[in-house]
């Protein structure tokens, strides 16, 4: 996953889309330091959580990703990263009504960790079942719905996936 965060930092400061700073710039990266062991244990115990493998490998390499473009969250530091209903309740009660109140459940456990105070949130949402299955959705009201990933290298790669293209396609 650090190899993808690492080229999705470069070619997102290629591309421009957004303002970087001018240490991202010089270090063509847009995450921060390491979250610790310690810090990743302090988190799940304050939401009484394990959580998934692969987020925490993410932890390992950067404690929070800025934004690549004007589309994707921001991805939080691990101490403001919280469940969904602690930060934003009134959109788990605008999808618990009929007809959507599947996903407003999913939404009511699901841990916001990316878009806190942006139009998209990315969210974690842990399994039911035994198998530990977790759903990865990136999730915006102004769309109504999730999209979901497979995992958060999958998501990742479908971001750097796009960056590439917008590049080719500005060159072409």
């Amino acid at each position: 996953m650090n190899s993808i965060l690492k080229n999705i930092s470069e070619k997102a400061i290629e591309l421009g889309d957004l303002e970087f700073s001018q240490e991202q710039i010089e270090k063509k990266w847009l995450g921060t330091k390491p979250a610790s062991d310690y810090e990743i244990k302090l988190a799940e115990k304050r939401l009484g959580i394990e959580l998934p493998p692969d987020y925490r490998l993410f932890l390992s390499i950067t404690n929070g990703f800025s934004a690549p473009n004007d589309i994707e969250p921001t991805f939080e530091f691990l101490d403001k990263i919280d469940f969904l209903k602690n930060i934003d309740s009134q959109i788990i009660e605008t999808y618990s009504i009929d007809g959507v109140e599947n996903i407003g459940e999913l939404l009511e456990k699901s841990i916001l960790i990316g878009g806190v105070n942006e139009e998209q949130y990315f969210l974690l949402i842990p399994s039911n079942s035994t198998n530990g299955k977790w759903k990865y959705w990136k999730f915006a009201n102004w769309h109504p719905g999730e999209e979901e990933h497979e995992s958060l290298k999958s998501y990742f790669e479908e971001v750097l996936n796009f960056i590439s293209e917008t590049i080719k396609s500005e060159k072409n």
